[in-house]
């Protein structure tokens, strides 16, 4: 089974480390990972840096037997798909174009049928069958992002890495869209990382969560332990209750800011 660890990671942009000797893991495939924390902790550089775009200043990123942090930009970005927080303007190719062009360019070779199948089937289990001979220019903010995600999960990376993919959908299809990423990940075995702000859905969709504060790990491993008061109150600086509804799912609730 491939894993994905981190040992003394640091990493960052203009010559500045942003992440500071970090260590995690193993994040395993079929797995999917929240990253936690409060702005500027760290979470889109490391998906960055897993994705080449910023450059691996010390320490090692291990994916199963091989070392990302040895390898060229071009390696790492040929093993993960990144999907920013910022989505591309001007794209003039419709909803369905754009995930079948992402299909081909992450897997040669396969026949283009089959390719065509997949593209219309991961954009039918999001819910936007509807929308697939549509332009991308014509999206509002939220369809543009279920198409963008429709992109990323056709592709079938080894690592798929999502900068906060749920921050312009309604309720209804944060829940839906993060259903149809753990299946996904659990049917094709991804590795996959996803940054979210609402610690109530990580705490029911992830299989796996990493605190970051201030560039380092703070807390690491299954959900429940990680999003703790004492957590709560260090890292985001909130007095809050982690308490369990009727069902036995665990829930956040914020009684105020905690004192400085």
């Amino acid at each position: 089974m491939t894993q994905l660890r981190l040992q003394e990671l640091s990493a960052g942009y203009g010559g500045r480390p942003v992440l500071r000797h970090a260590s995690a893991g193993p994040m395993a495939e079929g797995a999917v990972t929240a990253l936690l924390g409060p702005n500027g902790s760290g979470k889109s550089t490391l998906l960055k840096t897993l994705a080449g775009l910023h450059p691996v200043m010390d320490g090692a990123l291990l994916l199963g037997g091989e070392d990302l942090a040895q390898a060229s930009a071009a390696r790492r970005a040929e093993c993960a798909m990144y999907m920013p927080q910022a989505l591309p303007k001007g794209v003039h190719m419709t909803v369905f174009e754009s995930v079948l062009v992402a299909a081909r360019s992450g897997r040669h070779g396969q026949p283009g049928h089959a390719l065509m199948e997949d593209a219309m089937a991961v954009i039918t289990e999001l819910g936007i069958a509807h929308l697939a001979s549509r332009h991308l220019d014509e999206l509002s903010g939220g369809q543009k992002q279920l198409a963008s995600l429709a992109q990323a999960l056709v592709r079938r990376p080894r690592l798929l890495l999502l900068d906060e993919p749920l921050s312009a959908l309604d309720l209804n299809y944060q829940f839906h869209v993060m259903d149809v990423l753990r299946r996904q990940t659990r049917l094709h075995r991804l590795i996959t990382l996803v940054v979210l702000h609402d610690l109530n859905i990580a705490l029911r969709h992830a299989d796996h969560a990493l605190l970051l504060h201030a560039g380092a790990i703070e807390a690491e491993g299954l959900p429940g332990d990680v999003v703790t008061p004492d957590t709560l109150r260090r890292v985001y600086r909130v007095r809050a209750r982690v308490e369990h509804c009727p069902q036995g799912q665990a829930q956040i609730h914020v009684d105020g800011l905690a004192e400085r």
